[in-house]
């Protein structure tokens, strides 16, 4: 189990882990472009094929990722925007930037989270890092997600990581972007907890 860890820390610590990010909103899409922009290969997963289909023809639809920026990553096959989530097998790491809308209790709605770890679940492999970054409540993570991924059969912190870090995105704002927005880093074990730490350690000032 500790050779799992050591070899994903090592790959994203070379900038080698490939990134998979589900939902390609406000949140997810910068997300894209900043793990991008360190160099990082990114696979970006969405159910709207109208999204997806413009990001691979290089049009942003958020102002501070540009189409020239998209475009010379698409160039350079370091991006791709996808609908067949399949692919996620593919990803070392898979973060969850999915909608969160409150409900009629003003509670955080979990229905696109949970389907969303529902298909992880299908594709999940040894060695892979799960972040939840969608707005929600405290537990979500070791109570709703960590068993429907457990169900495959695979132990969270030996097999595979699962953490949370609450995104903490404020579109439009051009002082606190990604980069430069500290973030609060927890996991299901202190080991998951460590390789989601050096997973953001690669893109922010601070974890």
């Amino acid at each position: 189990m500790y050779k799992k860890a050591l070899s994903l820390e090592n790959k994203i610590s070379k900038k080698e882990a490939l990134i998979g990010i589900v939902g390609l909103g406000y949140v997810g899409l910068p997300l894209v472009r900043t793990f991008l922009s360190k160099g990082f290969g990114v696979l970006g997963f969405d159910i709207d094929e109208k999204k997806v289909g413009m990001l691979n023809q290089a049009k942003s639809y958020i102002k501070h990722f540009t189409a020239e920026e998209l475009k010379i990553f698409l160039e350079k096959k370091k991006f791709q925007a996808t609908t067949d989530f399949g692919l996620l097998a593919k990803a070392d790491v898979i973060i969850i930037c999915v909608p969160t809308p409150l409900d009629s209790h003003k509670n955080p709605d979990l229905s696109y989270v949970l389907t969303t770890t529902e298909v992880i679940s299908k594709h999940l492999r040894k060695g892979q890092l799960v972040v939840l970054e969608s707005t929600t409540y405290p537990g979500t993570t070791e109570e709703e997600m960590l068993p429907l991924l457990e169900a495959g059969g695979l132990k969270a912190g030996e097999e595979f990581f699962l953490a949370y870090s609450p995104e903490r995105e404020n579109p439009g704002d051009k002082v606190y972007t990604t980069e430069k927005t500290p973030k609060v880093v927890g996991g299901v074990t202190p080991r998951c907890r460590r390789v989601a730490k050096i997973l953001y350690d690669q893109i922010v000032v601070k974890t």
